[in-house]
């Protein structure tokens, strides 16, 4: 048994999923659960009042989805681990969590007890990932998604730059609405669904550098 019982908060917009991860942790002693959530935004004011150790989060919800309020909790400096508790386990899921400061990243098909590890795990700091989520990120790694072409460097290198889709349409002379399709291109090959993401992977994997600039 903890000293001290590991806090947790629960976000997930449905409240029969809530109810069972509360179940799984009702009664023992090592865990307190402090309060639920039904999105982002709600579960960043708890965080904020409570001060939990460990916040289990869902990807996929309304007003603010999981990846946002990961984020929102890093800026606000809220030293909760987060461990992503999701049915997805796509790279357009994975990444992002992982890139936003995620600690863990569980499928809900994950036992009570392999659950209970993992938020021990996390609570110590430590990354907690599901087989298959570790599969796919060493696949990542090992065998990156098709290579980027010259033009899609060149329009990634200027979203990095802070620039538009606009922007990019004026400065490469091409249309704004070709802009878009080489973003969606990129978005697809690196595995992610927002221009911060694809930056961060980007220079992660090297294919941007401060130098390009």
């Amino acid at each position: 048994m903890a000293e001290v019982p590991i806090r947790l908060l629960i976000a997930d917009d449905h409240p029969i999923v809530r109810d069972g991860i509360r179940g799984m942790f009702a009664g023992d002693p090592d865990f307190e659960v402090l309060g639920e959530a039904g999105d982002g935004a709600q579960i960043i004011e708890l965080a904020r009042a409570l001060a939990p150790d460990v916040i289990l989060m869902d990807l996929r919800m309304p007003r603010m989805d999981g990846v946002a309020a990961i984020k929102e909790l890093a800026r606000l400096g809220i030293a909760a681990r987060v461990l992503v508790l999701t049915t997805y386990d796509t790279d357009r899921d994975v990444l992002p969590a992982i890139e936003a400061g995620a600690t863990g990243y569980l499928l809900k098909d994950t036992g009570r007890d392999e659950l209970v590890r993992a938020v021990r795990t996390a609570a110590q700091g430590e990354a907690v990932l599901s087989p298959s989520v570790a599969t796919r990120l060493l696949g990542q790694v090992r065998a990156p998604a098709d290579p980027l072409s010259a033009r899609e460097l060149e329009v990634l290198q200027l979203i990095a730059d802070g620039a538009t889709n606009r922007e990019v349409a004026t400065r490469l002379f091409i249309s704004e609405a070709t802009v878009k399709s080489h973003v969606l291109h990129i978005y697809t090959k690196l595995g992610v669904n927002d221009r911060a993401a694809a930056v961060a992977v980007a220079f992660r994997r090297g294919l941007l550098t401060l130098e390009n600039g």
